[in-house]
C-alpha cells in the first residue's frame, strides 16, 4: 500500500518523503526522495522530520503507514506478543506524529496526519481472535482524538481510514478461498487519504472514514 500511496501523492503534486525498511527500495522518480528509518525508534523519527524540514521548508501531509499484524485470543496472547503489536502498530505512530504534530503547529496553514486504523479494533466481536494487534490498532483513534484537540488553534488535522481487508498479494497468498472483489484496494484507500488532504475535504474535522468494502 506504501507504494500506491506514494504514486498517488507525486500524482497530486506533492514533494513525497518516503520512509523504507533496509530491504526495501523504490524507483527513482521526480519529486520523490526516501530514506532508510527504524520508525519505531524515536530519535530517528525526530531526526527525520528535521531533516525534512531543513529540505522542504515544511511538511504538509503526513501519512503513517507502518504496522504489523498477529492473531491469538486472550488465552494466546501473551505480554511480549502485546508489546510487539505496540511497537509495530502504535509507537511506530506515535514517535512520527508527535515532531510532525509540533512541526505542522508552527506553520501558518497547518498540516493533515493520516493514520490506518483496523476493523478489529473497533469490533471485539472481529478482533478477538487478534487481541494484542486489535488493542494496539485501538490506540491509534484515541491519539488522532488527542492530535484534533491540540490541534484546533492551529489548523493541524488527523484522520484515520479504517480499511477491512486489503487487497494484497500477501493477503491473497494468506486467504487464497477469499472472494477478493470483496476486499480494498490499495489504490482506492490511496485515493481516499488524498481526497481528506485535498481542498474539497478541507472542511471535515476529526474524520474516521471506514472503506470495508463487502469485508
Amino acid at each position: 500500500m506504501g507504494r500506491q500511496v506514494t504514486q498517488k501523492f507525486l500524482a497530486e503534486g506533492y514533494q513525497v518523503v518516503a520512509t523504507l525498511a533496509p530491504h526495501e527500495s523504490l524507483a527513482v522518480a521526480e519529486r520523490l526522495s526516501s530514506q532508510v528509518v527504524d520508525v519505531t525508534d524515536e530519535a530517528a523519527c525526530a531526526q527525520l522530520v528535521a531533516d525534512t524540514v531543513e529540505q522542504h521548508g515544511q511538511v504538509a501531509v503526513a501519512v503513517m503507514l507502518v504496522g504489523g499484524f498477529a492473531m491469538g485470543g486472550v488465552i494466546e496472547t501473551d505480554g511480549s506478543l502485546v508489546a510487539k503489536m505496540m511497537k509495530l502498530n502504535f509507537e511506530s505512530a506515535y514517535f512520527m506524529a508527535r515532531p510532525l504534530f509540533a512541526q505542522m503547529a508552527q506553520q501558518p496553514t497547518g498540516g493533515h496526519l493520516i493514520f490506518v486504523g483496523a476493523k478489529p479494533a473497533l469490533s471485539p466481536g472481529v478482533g478477538k481472535n487478534m487481541l494484542a494487534y486489535s488493542l494496539s490498532k485501538s490506540l491509534i483513534f484515541r491519539l488522532a482524538e488527542h492530535l484534533n484537540e491540540a490541534g484546533k488553534a492551529c489548523q493541524v488535522r488527523a484522520s484515520v481510514i479504517v480499511p477491512s481487508t486489503i487487497d494484497t498479494p500477501a493477503n491473497r497468498v494468506a486467504m487464497p478461498e477469499a472472494n477478493f472483489a470483496d476486499w480494498v484496494s490499495g489504490e482506492d484507500i490511496a485515493d481516499l487519504m488524498a481526497f481528506v488532504c485535498s481542498p474539497m475535504g478541507g472542511s471535515l474535522r476529526e474524520t474516521v472514514l471506514k472503506m470495508y468494502g463487502n469485508a
